[in-house]
């Protein structure tokens, strides 16, 4: 019979165990625990604590959000520093003011922890890569392909890497312009790059074909005149990025994406045609891995998904029907409801009713209030699990 461990290893694993029960949304419990002692804060801060920890409560949760606001409707006097809002007591690191010398930065897009911000109010435009986690930044050059509509994602550039804490590591930026066409005159194109992970230039414009004749090399994605991205920030669906184009004649809409592994970008369908569909519906990446459409007509949330069959085609499915009056708090019926946002591969949405905004996962339908009635025009989770060990100190921080 083999002699028993020492009470000290027995001690160890147990602490290890109460740890890995601690709530991911509630990051100042690891907080404590990792000032109580240098043998907490290593075995918290530990490869095998941190990949058991991650194992154990999947995507990382969400520590807070950024927002942008409607046209007219935020503050006058508009920070420096990006709209960042707490949902946990994790303290993110704010850049402070003199690094952001004379830029009024919006959010543009958040993800693998990392959040893209930018300022189209000064030339040449700011692009800033921001980690909350521990205040570093990266400056990016103005992009060759800035055009009056855009749009941008920030995403990490470790190949198949899990994204569970890996926002330290290289990152890169896919930028797409709308710009119109050089030789009629009578559309737009549309074109992107790509930001290079160890130095941050841009890529050239990469080779893109036209919709209208698959498979042509041509200098662009050839597009109406009156096409234009939406603000709204893009959603990441295997190693693909997906923006929402609208045409403003009509207001009808079409997916723009931008695929990763071969560098083009070509047009997808949406299940919905007809006017009233811009403003109403959102992107969404769902939690098995489909490409999701979600949209709200009056008190009603529609979601599809798009499947991919044996040959590669691509349709659309319904996949729920919600009454919203049903569900969540609404005091004026009449009130517009709107989606501002969603977290990937989770299956949930932000709804903002006139009561507040709420978020919401279509699977489950389990909603919880997350903030006050905003006029917000849309919402950008930041999700991440907390790391003691990387809390330096805003001085500290390498730019």
């Amino acid at each position: 019979m083999p002699p028993p461990p020492p009470v000290p290893s027995l001690l160890d694993e147990l602490l290890e165990e109460i740890f890995l029960r601690l709530p991911p949304g509630e990051p100042e419990h690891l907080a404590r625990a990792s000032l109580a002692s240098k043998l907490w804060l290593g075995r918290l801060t530990g490869p095998r604590f941190r990949g058991r920890y991650r194992e154990r409560h999947g995507p990382p949760p969400m520590l807070g959000f950024l927002h942008t606001w409607l046209e007219g409707c935020g503050p006058e006097g508009k920070d420096p520093v990006p709209d960042f809002t707490l949902t946990t007591k994790f303290g993110a690191r704010v850049p402070d003011d003199d690094d952001c010398g004379y830029h009024k930065y919006d959010a543009w897009d958040c993800r693998h922890g990392r959040v893209l911000l930018g300022d189209e109010n000064m030339l040449p435009i700011a692009v800033v890569v921001w980690d909350p986690m521990t205040g570093r930044r990266k400056d990016l050059p103005e992009p060759d392909l800035v055009n009056d509509s855009y749009g941008a994602a920030v995403l990490c550039a470790v190949p198949g890497c899990d994204h569970g804490a890996c926002h330290a590591g290289p990152f890169e930026v896919v930028f797409v312009g709308l710009g119109m066409r050089e030789d009629d005159g009578a559309g737009c194109v549309a074109q992107a790059c790509v930001s290079l992970p160890d130095t941050g230039d841009w890529s050239m414009p990469c080779p893109i074909f036209d919709h209208h004749h698959w498979g042509e090399p041509c200098s662009g994605l050839h597009l109406e005149a009156d096409a234009f991205v939406d603000r709204m920030p893009p959603v990441l669906v295997k190693e693909a990025v997906h923006f929402m184009l609208v045409y403003a004649r009509d207001g009808h809409v079409e997916i723009l994406k931008y695929d990763l592994r071969c560098s083009c970008l070509s047009l997808v369908d949406v299940p919905l045609v007809g006017p009233g569909i811009y403003g109403a519906a959102i992107l969404m990446a769902m939690q098995d891995g489909s490409l999701g459409f979600a949209h709200v007509d009056g008190l009603t949330l529609y979601i599809w998904s798009r499947e991919m069959d044996f040959n590669r085609a691509g349709s659309w499915s319904e996949r729920t029907i919600i009454d919203l009056r049903n569900l969540l708090p609404i005091q004026n019926p009449e009130e517009r409801l709107r989606l501002i946002g969603s977290v990937e591969g989770s299956d949930t949405v932000f709804v903002t009713t006139d009561l507040g905004i709420y978020e919401m996962n279509v699977k489950s339908q389990r909603w919880k209030e997350i903030w006050k009635s905003e006029e917000f025009r849309a919402l950008i989770p930041y999700m991440s699990f907390y790391n003691p060990q990387e809390r330096v100190m805003p001085c500290d921080a390498a730019h």
